[in-house]
Parts: structure tokens; sequence; C-alpha cells
């Protein structure tokens, strides 16, 4: 096992504290304990994903004085701080899954991202529920508490894989091939992309699909991915990061054979 020290850099040792400070003060004393709203696209919001995203914008900008773009913040917000974060900014979900914190499902995560140039050069995703952070540095290998990924090497063919899928914004085709003639052994879908990813990077999952993720979904996940020697794409670009910003389909595992596998499959049956 390699620690903590050997691989990281002073930056990301204070985003790893930024963000267990967070999770710790702002979003487990709310959980089963906070009201919900609805936000004009009809997803969930809590007053937790509020103070948690705030906080992190403070400790973000702490460490470097960047734009911050948080999933909770309006599409004009969003849009403005991309544009201002050309030469580096971060990116935040303050609570992915949302919907899971609501109901009591302990499968949620709070994620950053520092990117430079359109791309993440620095992720952390973590799990407060089951004390899990993955992360990642662009150069310098992913960790899950301080354990190189992946911790499995996974399955080389497709016939044994386990799929991550989230069904609900793919090309109606592939859904029905993937209903009636699907590749892999089985299916999981725990609704917080985020740990998605990184159960991909982990080799948890063998194989990823999902039809459309904004900046906050992908941004940390993909450099742990990439960094835990896997590879992405998406339905139409070989390169993850040339596919539309803001609704980013996803192809991956952290097994190069077994990526070009489900990569085929995936577009021959768009």
């Amino acid at each position: 096992m390699q620690v903590l020290a050997e691989q990281e850099t002073s930056v990301l040792d204070r985003v790893l504290r930024v963000v267990r400070t967070v999770a710790a003060e702002e979003i487990m004393p709310r959980f089963l304990r906070v009201g919900h709203a609805r936000k004009e696209d009809g997803s969930l919001f809590t007053e937790a994903d509020l103070a948690s995203q705030e906080a992190l914008v403070r400790g973000l900008r702490e460490i470097r004085p960047l734009p911050v773009v948080g999933e909770e913040m309006t599409e004009a917000q969003q849009g403005e701080r991309w544009l201002a974060g050309d030469a580096g900014l971060w990116c935040v979900d303050p609570i992915d899954g949302t919907s899971n914190f609501v109901n009591g499902v302990p499968f949620f995560a709070v994620s950053v991202a520092l990117m430079r140039g359109g791309r993440s050069v620095l992720g952390a995703v973590f799990d407060p529920v089951a004390d899990e952070m993955f992360y990642a540095e662009r150069g310098r290998g992913a960790f899950l508490n301080g354990e190189r990924l992946p911790l499995r090497p996974g399955r080389s063919r497709m016939r044994g894989a386990i799929a991550g899928i989230d069904f609900k914004r793919l090309p109606s085709r592939l859904s029905a091939a993937l209903a009636s003639q699907a590749p892999y052994a089985s299916q999981r879908n725990f609704g917080a992309g985020t740990l998605d990813w990184c159960y991909a990077a982990s080799g948890r999952f063998d194989v990823y699909l999902h039809g459309g993720q904004k900046l906050w979904d992908y941004a940390a996940g993909a450099v742990i991915l990439e960094e835990a020697g896997g590879r992405s794409c998406t339905l139409s670009h070989d390169d993850f990061w040339a596919e539309d910003l803001w609704h980013r389909s996803v192809i991956a595992s952290c097994n190069p054979v077994l990526f070009t596998q489900w990569r085929d499959w995936i577009r021959a049956h768009l």
C-alpha cells in the first residue's frame, strides 16, 4: 500500500481535508433530517446541498482563488464561471445522489475537481457513509484511502462482466438492445454518477455507461478513472473530453481490452 504523503501534493492534501470537513460538518448532520424542494428541471435539492456548496467554495478558494462551478448555481453563473476559468477552475458537486440522500439511501458523494484548459488535473470523490475517499492527480495515479486503484484487475471478457448503467438518457434503440440482449452478466444503477466512475476505476464495475452527464458529474471521476489506467469515450467521440461540455455521455472501463469490446458493442447498437 502506498500512503498519501508519497503520492500527493500539498494542494491535493488540502482538497481532501476540505472535502472531509464539509461532509462532516454540513452534510452528515443533515442526513435523514433535512427537507427538500425541486429545481426547475425536476431534480431535488436540499439545504444540505446549498450549505455544503457554500462551504466548498470558501475552502477551495482558500487553496487557490479560482472560479468555482457548482451544481447548485444557476446556468448563467455556471457558464460565466466556466468562461472565466480557462487558466484554472474548481468544479464541485456538493451532494451527488441527492435523491438517495433525501430518501435515506446511503449512497451519495461529495465531488471536487480542479480543471485547466477544459480537462481535469485533480479529482476527489468522497462517500461519507462508507468513509471512502477516491482521488487522483494527473500523472500521479489514483487511490482509494491510500490504496492504489484499481483494487482488482477486472474481467477481460464481456460475458461475465458487471455493468454500471444509467438508462435514463440512453438512445431508445440502445436501451432496447441492452434490455433484450445484454452482453454482460449483470447490471447496477445506484443513483450517484460520481461514485459510478469510481466504482469503474476501482474494478467494482467492469464497464460503465451513462447517456448524458453534466460537468460536475464527470469532472472528478474521469481523471480518477484515467489515472487508474482506465479508458473512456462518449457515444460519438473517441476523445471523451471533446464531447459537449454540459451533456456528455460516458462509455468506460478500467480494463482497456474490455473497454474496446464494450465500446464496439454499444456503437453497433446505436
